[in-house]
C-alpha cells in the first residue's frame, strides 16, 4: 500500500498537500459520514494512517527512505513422514521434549500474502443532463500495476537453478529416534529453486506506481452520489495476488429547473391566476424538449401532474421515470384601476368566502 497513491498526492507534495488530501478524503469517506459503509470505513482507515506517517516529518522520511515493507518468506511447515527402523538407534531412549525440539522451538515466519490489492475511490463531476442522458469521461488514475520489470514476482529474472540445500526435493528431512521428520525448505521457499533475488524495480513488493487514463461509462440516469464500480482498475496485490477494484462516485450538479426523487424528474410550473380558475392549455419544459398540460378548470396551486415515461432511466432496467409537474399560481401585481374594478367586481359576485370553514365547528 503506497501512502502517497491512498492520498491521490504527488511524493515531492508539502504538508499543506498532504493536510488537503486528507481533509478531502475524510469529508468524503469518514463513517459518521458513511454508516454502516464498511467499504469507505476500510478506506478512510488507510487514509487516516497515510495521513499519520506523511504528516510527520520524521515517520515520512522513514517511510520514503524505507518504503513498504519488505516481503516475509512463506510460512515452513513441518511434517512428520512416519517412522524409519532401518537405522538402529543408539543410546538411551529420547525425551518428548529432545524429539520435539526441531519443530516445538522453531518460530513461525509470516505467511505470504496473497490477498488481492486495495480498492481505489474517486468522484467524477456531472452536469445534470449528462448524468440523465449518460456520457463517456476520462480519469486520471494513479495506481499500483504489477511491475513490469519482475512480472510481479517481486524477484529478478534471471535462469533459476536447483536449490543446493534440499536438492530441489522443496524440503528438508531429519530424524530423532525412528520418526523421520520434514519441513519445508527455507532456503527456496518449498519450490525446490535456488531462491532469486529480490526486484529492486519494486522493492520486492512486486507492484510499482502508474499512472494511466481510464475512460468511464456513465450510464443514463445515475444519480447523485451513485457510485460506479470499474473491476481490475484498483491496486495490485502483492506477489502477483489479483487486483482491486476502482469505485467512481457520481457528483451530479443541480439543474436551474428539473430536480430528482429516484427515477423521477420534478419541475414546478407557474400558472396565471385566470388559467388556473377556467382552465387552460399550457407548454411546459421536459427533459426531452417542450410538451403541452391541460390545466383543468379550478386547479389549486400546489397540485402535481404526472406525465408517465418523461422521466429519468434507470441504470438497471432502463425504463423511465415519471416528469412530475407541480403548478404554481402566480398573483399578478395589479397596478391599474381598470384591473383593479374588474377584481373589485368578481369579489362582489362571489358569495362564499373562503375562510367559512375557519370558524366551523
Amino acid at each position: 500500500m503506497d501512502f502517497y497513491v491512498v492520498l491521490g498526492i504527488e511524493r515531492k507534495a508539502s504538508r499543506a498537500d498532504v493536510e488537503k488530501a486528507y481533509t478531502r478524503l475524510a469529508r468524503r469517506y469518514h463513517p459518521d459520514i458513511n454508516p454502516g459503509d464498511s467499504e469507505a470505513a476500510a478506506f478512510f482507515q488507510r487514509v487516516s494512517e497515510a495521513y499519520e506517517t506523511l504528516s510527520d516529518p520524521s515517520r515520512r522520511k522513514a517511510y520514503d527512505a524505507d518504503g513498504a515493507p519488505q516481503a516475509s518468506s512463506p510460512r515452513a511447515s513441518v511434517e512428520f513422514r512416519g517412522f524409519d527402523f532401518s537405522t538402529p538407534t543408539s543410546g538411551a531412549s529420547a525425551t518428548f521434549s529432545e524429539l520435539f525440539s526441531d519443530v516445538l522451538t522453531r518460530p513461525a515466519d509470516d505467511e505470504v500474502d496473497t490477498h488481492k490489492g486495495s480498492d481505489l475511490f474517486g468522484e467524477i463531476a456531472l452536469g445534470f443532463d449528462e448524468a440523465l442522458k449518460g456520457t463517456e469521461r476520462q480519469l486520471t488514475v494513479t495506481r499500483l500495476d504489477t511491475c513490469a520489470v519482475c512480472a510481479g514476482s517481486g524477484l529478478r529474472r534471471s535462469t533459476e537453478t536447483r536449490c543446493t540445500h534440499c536438492h530441489g526435493r522443496g524440503a528438508t528431512q531429519w530424524r530423532r529416534g525412528h520418526m523421520v521428520f520434514a519441513r519445508t525448505c527455507d532456503r527456496c521457499g518449498g519450490s525446490g529453486r535456488q531462491r532469486l533475488r529480490p526486484c529492486v524495480a519494486c522493492r520486492a513488493e512486486g507492484t510499482a506506481t502508474v499512472t494511466e487514463e481510464i475512460t468511464i461509462q456513465v450510464p443514463a440516469g445515475v444519480a447523485d452520489g451513485a457510485r460506479m464500480r470499474v473491476g481490475g482498475k484498483g491496486n495490485a496485490g502483492r506477489r502477483g495476488a489479483g487486483p482491486g477494484d476502482l469505485y467512481i462516485t457520481a457528483l451530479v450538479a443541480p439543474h436551474r429547473l428539473f430536480g430528482r426523487q429516484g427515477d423521477d424528474v420534478t419541475v414546478q410550473v407557474p400558472i396565471e391566476v385566470h388559467e388556473a380558475a377556467l382552465g387552460a392549455t399550457i407548454t411546459i419544459p421536459t427533459p426531452d424538449g417542450k410538451t403541452r398540460l391541460d390545466i383543468p378548470a379550478g386547479t389549486e396551486s400546489g397540485r402535481e401532474f404526472r406525465l408517465g415515461g418523461l422521466g429519468a432511466p434507470s441504470p438497471r432496467s432502463g425504463s423511465r421515470g415519471d416528469l412530475v409537474v407541480e403548478v404554481r399560481i402566480v398573483v399578478p401585481l395589479v397596478d391599474d384601476e381598470r384591473s383593479k374594478a374588474l377584481l373589485r367586481e368578481f369579489g362582489r359576485l362571489r358569495r362564499a368566502n373562503v375562510r367559512d370553514d375557519l370558524f366551523t365547528e
